[in-house]
Parts: structure tokens; sequence; C-alpha cells
């Protein structure tokens, strides 16, 4: 597959030769609890917060049947930026993550902390553009799968239909995706074929959407409490990026 590497191609640094890099995100659960992250300086991102990302992953512990943790799934983190969701799921108990990245410098940030963690033989890193590429496989599918394009492209309905419903394909039967956009936005959370909109959580200036595949059990009532609105603030988050 083009542009699909092991993450170890990035070398045995922590920072790639030449590269500066802002620590402004850390690994919040699990064995990686408490490290940093960096974040490329000069680029826009939009980590999410602590708060939000506690709750988020709370979330996908009780609708994966894992309280707390993620169970041993192989992850799929499109739009990945410098890693920070994929690499969460890994420190909660994920077996893999395949992160899709194309910008240079975000690679090197995200490069960097797969090394820094000790992840680059076990993760891979997709050097593609998630738009237009076909869509990885995993045996089985994907556990969890991460949409978190910039928010400026996921106004284009349109478009994230349709990278939704390709993605559809390499989810697994029991598995999640998880696509987050900007609150204002008004995507049609049940027009996409072959995935079914099983929550949705507002945050602040970002909205969350939780798809099953669209042949996967009903969850059971009350799994997680339902859909919701949170005031949590997110007044500090930037308005375009990746996470």
């Amino acid at each position: 597959m083009t542009g699909f590497v092991s993450a170890a191609a990035a070398g045995g640094i922590s920072r790639p030769c030449g590269f500066e890099g802002r620590r402004s995100m850390r690994v919040i659960g699990g064995s990686f609890r408490g490290r940093a992250l960096l974040g490329p300086d000069g680029l826009e991102t939009r980590p999410i917060t602590d708060r939000v990302k506690e709750t988020l992953f709370n979330i996908l512990g009780v609708r994966l049947g894992t309280l707390g943790a993620i169970p041993p799934v192989e992850v799929l983190d499109v739009f990945a930026g410098t890693g920070s969701l994929g690499i969460e799921a890994v420190s909660r108990g994920a077996r893999r993550c395949v992160f899709i990245e194309r910008n240079r410098r975000t690679l090197r940030a995200l490069r960097a902390n797969l090394t820094t963690l000790g992840l680059a033989d076990s993760c891979a890193i997709v050097t593609d553009n998630a738009w237009a590429m076909r869509p990885p496989a995993s045996a089985g599918g994907f556990g969890l799968i991460f949409v978190d394009p910039p928010y400026a492209d996921a106004a284009d309905t349109a478009r994230v239909r349709d990278l939704l419903e390709r993605l559809a394909a390499g989810l697994a039967r029991d598995g999640l995706l998880v696509f987050r956009h900007e609150a204002h936005q008004d995507f049609p959370a049940g027009a996409v074929t072959g995935l079914r909109c099983a929550d949705h959580r507002s945050y602040g200036r970002m909205r969350l959407l939780f798809y099953r595949r669209a042949d996967a059990p009903e969850d059971a009532p009350g799994d997680d409490g339902g859909a919701t609105t949170s005031t949590a603030s997110e007044a500090a988050v930037p308005p375009d990026g990746g996470a």
C-alpha cells in the first residue's frame, strides 16, 4: 500500500534531527499516563482537552465493554495529527494503531511521539490523502476508528459521508467509529450508508458522533447515559488542524 510504513522508519531518536516541537498534550490514562506528547510549532492544532478526552474514553470503554480501558483491538486514527487519540487508545489497552497523516511537520511530531513511547515497531503510519485513498484493512476489522478532519474540510458534507461510508467496510462488527466536527456544522448523522449513529455528544464548539455498523446489534438501553449535550468549555481550542 502506498505510504504504509512502520513507525520505526522514523529512526531511534525521540526528536528527528532539526525538529523542534512543543509539548502541548499528554496521555491521560493507561500505561503511558502522564507522558507528554510533542506538537509541531507553527501549526494550528485543535487537541481535545483532557476533560473531554477523559469523557470520550469513558464512553468508549463502556460501549466496548471494557470500562476504564480499551479492549485489545486494532485502531485506525484518520487525520491523526500528532497521534493523541490513537496513542491514548494504545495506552489504555488497544493492541496497535494505524495512523493516517500526510502533513510533513505533523508527521515528524507523530513519529517522534511513537518513538519516545516505544511504539515505533508496533504501530504503523500511512502517509496519504485520507479523502482519496483506499482505507487500510485489518483482519477482522478495526475495533475503533477515529475520524478527526480539519473543521473546514468537515464542512463538506458529501465528502465526509463518502469517507465514512468507505471506512464502514473496515469497521469490525462490534466496533465503533468516532467522528468529530464543529458543533455548528449541520452534518446529517443518520445519512451514512453502512453505519448507524448510536450516540452524539456536544462539548462547546465541537460535536462527537459515535457510529456502529448498520448490521451490529443494538446497544443496550442506558449503556452510557445516552446522547447528551455538554457544557464543557472548548473556548481555548483553535478552529483548525489535527489532534
